[in-house]
């Protein structure tokens, strides 16, 4: 077995035998024992109760964190004309059509959000295998396929987190940087578990939020209690 180095072993016997904290007493513990040689992320990752094969137990959505996540989003948009200047003058990064098709489908992704104008969608359609895999793909139900250019890249730029359930049903999503007051790291947890809240889906069976954990970017991950996450 690989030999721990001190950072990290010193880190997980901070954490040992401490589960089920409240977010408070988490994000402390976190921000305390967070010493990586960069500015972490704060991550959270949710065990839901769900099986997102089924489409009635799709959890996905987005929420605008209040404090922003600290990370400097690249994000593309799909438009013509008007739009295309449009989603210019709001700050995306690429901008294109089915210049920006054949640059994807050549292998070249170089933006975090990808959002587009409903006409974009046949030219966008063909991308489903390459953007789907990396949860980049425009869709209605979290507002980036729309007509509204400019609040979307808006949205994608001031801290907007899309969240979906993976196959096993585990929704995880970086919410912030560790250098942040404990305080917005703190609103931004609850920001996000209130929104994962509220898309339980129609088809979800017995107990929707089964775990919930917080980790740093290289830092071991503590359990908060559930009831003091969504009690709150």
């Amino acid at each position: 077995m690989a030999k721990l180095g001190k950072r990290t072993r010193a880190a997980r016997e901070a954490f040992a035998g401490k589960d089920d904290l409240t977010v408070a007493e988490a994000v402390a513990l976190i921000k305390a024992n967070s010493n990586a040689k960069f500015d972490e992320t704060l991550e959270i990752a949710m065990n839901l109760g769900v099986d997102p094969r089924h489409a009635d137990q799709m959890v996905r959505g987005v929420v605008g964190l209040p404090n922003g996540t600290g990370k400097t989003v690249r994000v593309a948009v799909f438009a013509r004309g008007p739009k295309a200047d449009e989603a210019k003058a709001a700050g995306a990064d690429i901008v294109g059509a089915e210049d920006l098709m054949e640059t994807v489908q050549g292998g070249t992704i170089e933006f975090d959000r990808c959002i587009a104008t409903p006409d974009m969608m046949p030219i966008v359609g063909r991308l489903g295998k390459v953007l789907g895999p990396r949860n980049l793909m425009p869709n209605p139900k979290v507002g980036t396929v729309t007509m509204d250019v400019k609040q979307a890249v808006e949205d994608a730029k001031g801290g907007q987190v899309q969240f979906k359930a993976e196959k096993a049903g585990v929704v995880h999503a970086g919410i912030g940087k560790v250098s942040f007051d404990e305080a917005k790291l703190i609103e931004n947890v609850k920001a996000f578990i209130d929104a994962v809240a509220k898309a339980k889906p129609t088809g979800a069976k017995g107990t929707y939020m089964k775990k919930i954990a917080l980790s740093s970017t290289m830092g071991p991950g503590v359990s908060i209690s559930v009831d003091d996450a969504a009690g709150h």
